[in-house]
Parts: structure tokens; sequence; C-alpha cells
């Protein structure tokens, strides 16, 4: 039994996608898992993998961008499987458009989910990381905090984690906890894939596109986020802190 055995992981947006190889790879490194997503129902596929596979996991429907549901989903875990040590910030939507479409609405939902929701599910799981002198704050950001066509709300939204991270490794270092973020790139996912919808491409040829420029030469799957999630989450990662690591297959500048 390896010591994050005595671990409970909470992974927001852990419903599908990247959220849900980041949930499955923790519990498949001995972790205790609960898995938020808005509706607790779209969260049974990963939970019942998980259990089926030996791991121990809870399933909780919650929007994290509301203070209430925020912090009585951060209590039921701990209720549950115990003190949650494990925070990943996965929660996001997208409302992309072009600056002179953009509406308020557009620009106020992602700000809530990204950059509000990653705020109250930290500020409502750093007690139980401080009480334990153990934390790790993994939050996902991405290549679009460098700037992206058609998303000044996504972009903005993504470089504020950024920054947030940094504060949080600065204010909660001395208690044992650290935060970091992890910033992908082209992820084949269904977020990529309502993407490719909305611009009129073909998936395949969306993928094909993205690919041509990554030099690594194929696309991102959400196992190698995972991977990386599950190195900033582990024991040996305590020294690494107020990091965003690219997972892009090449270079981001």
């Amino acid at each position: 039994m390896n010591q994050s055995s005595t671990r409970t992981a909470l992974v927001t947006g852990g419903a599908r996608g990247i959220g849900a190889a980041i949930a499955e790879r923790l519990a498949a490194d001995g972790m205790k898992v609960a898995v938020i997503d808005l509706r607790e129902e779209d969260t049974a596929d990963v939970v019942g993998r998980i259990r089926a596979a030996g791991g121990e996991a809870l399933g909780i429907g919650a929007n994290v961008a509301d203070e209430e549901q925020a912090a009585a989903a951060v209590e039921r875990v701990a209720g549950e499987l115990g003190a949650p040590t494990v925070l990943v910030n996965n929660a996001g939507i997208i409302r992309d458009n072009m600056l002179f479409k953009m509406t308020r609405d557009d620009f106020d939902s992602v700000m809530g989910v990204h950059l509000t929701g990653n705020f109250l599910m930290t500020r409502a799981v750093q007690g139980h990381m401080v009480e334990q002198k153990f934390g790790r704050i993994i939050s996902l950001s991405s290549t679009s905090a460098l700037g992206n066509r058609g998303q000044t709300n996504y972009s903005a939204a993504k470089a504020g984690i950024q920054g947030m991270t940094k504060t949080y490794a600065f204010e909660l270092g001395k208690f044992g906890v650290t935060a970091n973020a992890i910033a992908p790139g082209f992820i084949e996912t269904d977020m990529t894939k309502s993407t490719a919808e909305r611009v009129g491409v073909d998936f395949e040829d969306f993928v094909k596109g993205a690919i041509a420029q990554i030099p690594v030469a194929r696309s991102g799957k959400p196992e190698d986020i995972a991977h990386t999630a599950s190195f900033l989450a582990s024991e040996g990662a305590g020294f690494v802190s107020g990091q965003v690591i690219y997972v892009a297959g090449g270079p981001k500048t």
C-alpha cells in the first residue's frame, strides 16, 4: 500500500475528458477520489470505473461557482472520504467568440466557472490541507493563457489561474501545501470536438491541422494531462510549487 492511499483527492469537472482521466489516474495511484460535476448522475460512469478497478470514489453534483454548493461539496467529501488534501481545479466552460460578438454573459460565465470556481474550491479545501500539513493544489490553465483568437474570455481566465496559482504557492507553502498549474495544448476531448463543430470543420481534419503545428507530431490525449497531475499530486513533488507546466507537445512562448 503506497503512502498516497491515505490521501483524498477532489477533481472538479471530473465527469468526462481531462477531469475523468485525472480522477481515474489518481485512483490508480491509490487515492480516494471525489468526482464533482454539475450533475451527480453525470459522474456515475467515472465513479463506476474507479470502483470496478478496486478504488474508492464518490460522485457529487455541484456548481463550483456557487459559494454554498462549493463549500457543501467539500464538507461532504471530508465526511464521506476523509479530509481532501489533493484538489484538481479542472471545471471549465468555453463561450468562444470574436471580441465584437462576445456578450457580457459570454465573458462573465467563463470567468465565473474558471476563476470564481477555482477560488471558492481552493478556499474551501485549504483549511483541511493546512490542518493535515499536506496539500496539493493543481489547476488547469491552457496555452490559451498566452492569447488565442476568439477567446478573450477564456484566455483571460486561464491567465488569471496562473496568477492565482503562484499566489496560493506563496501563501500556503509554509503549511506543506504546493500549488501548480498545468497548461494543456491541443487535447482531443469533447470540448475540442465542439470547437470543430462550431467553426464548421470536420474533427479529423481539425486534429490533423493541429498536429501539423505540434513538434512531437501527435495530438494530446487526456491521459497526457493525467500523468502530469499524478506527479504534481505525489509525495515526491513537494519541492515543486508555483509552477506552470505546459503540456503541449513542444515549447510555448
